[in-house]
């Protein structure tokens, strides 16, 4: 974590160059780029999909961090007073992994192969705390607030039907929702008068249901949506 935050703080340190005066309290929109990475095996809920996947008769190979992967965002912020910030923003992180069955193949000797694909849309409203307030050019914060998650996962490919004697065939799976969980995140912003930068770290906890049957798992199964985001801000900050 160190080190990735030493080198955000070089970046927004060289962005906002030598003139960076003192910052007043201002409206901010930020744009975003990050890196999504979802809870890890051991950590994950009961019945999520992608653990089941790797732990069933017919297990599926891959890595749960192969879920992890690249995202973006917008947020809008407004200073409530000299120590507290209301946010409100979007964020988007898509991913697709290929798998294959780890003890079956088809009757060529080819693998019988998968797409997963996790699709997330997290929209976020905070409160963040600014302990040097508002003024400071060197801003730490901490926040946290509601995020309602829009969501989509899919398994398109070959899949084999046990209850047909091995039988291999065709099939997409589809399920997708909203669900709402909370948000907590931490940062620290260099703040000038016309340009903000830094770094930001924020945690999701959200649960999607796949309901009863999805895919070629069966059972009531669902799929952990929550997970750690890395992501560098870039602000542009106007009004008094």
């Amino acid at each position: 974590m160190r080190k990735p935050f030493g080198l955000i703080a070089l970046l927004a340190a060289g962005v906002l160059g030598p003139g960076t005066q003192t910052a007043a309290a201002q409206q901010t929109v930020n744009f975003s780029l990050g890196y999504f990475t979802v809870r890890g095996e051991d950590a994950r809920i009961a019945g999520d999909i992608l653990n089941e996947h790797r732990g069933a008769e017919a297990t599926l190979v891959y890595d749960i961090g192969d879920f992890n992967g690249p995202a973006i965002g917008g947020e809008w912020l407004v200073p409530l007073g000299p120590f507290l910030e209301a946010g409100a923003g979007v964020s988007f992180s898509r991913r697709t992994v290929p798998s294959v069955y780890e003890d079956f193949i088809d009757a060529d000797g080819s693998e019988i192969e998968q797409d997963l694909r996790l699709r997330r849309i997290p929209i976020d409203l905070s409160i963040r705390v600014l302990p040097l307030g508002q003024q400071s050019a060197i801003q730490p914060y901490v926040g946290a607030g509601l995020s309602v998650i829009n969501w989509r996962y899919s398994e398109s490919g070959e899949f084999v039907d046990f209850s047909r004697r091995n039988a291999i065939f065709r099939e997409q799976y589809v399920a997708s929702g909203s669900e709402t969980g909370p948000v907590l995140l931490g940062g620290l912003r260099f703040a000038g008068e016309t340009l903000s930068a830094g770094g930001e770290v924020r945690y999701h906890r959200a649960n999607g249901d796949l309901g009863t049957g999805f895919g070629s798992t069966g059972g009531d199964l669902q799929i952990d949506l929550g997970g750690w985001t890395y992501q560098f801000n870039m602000g542009v900050r106007f009004g008094r």
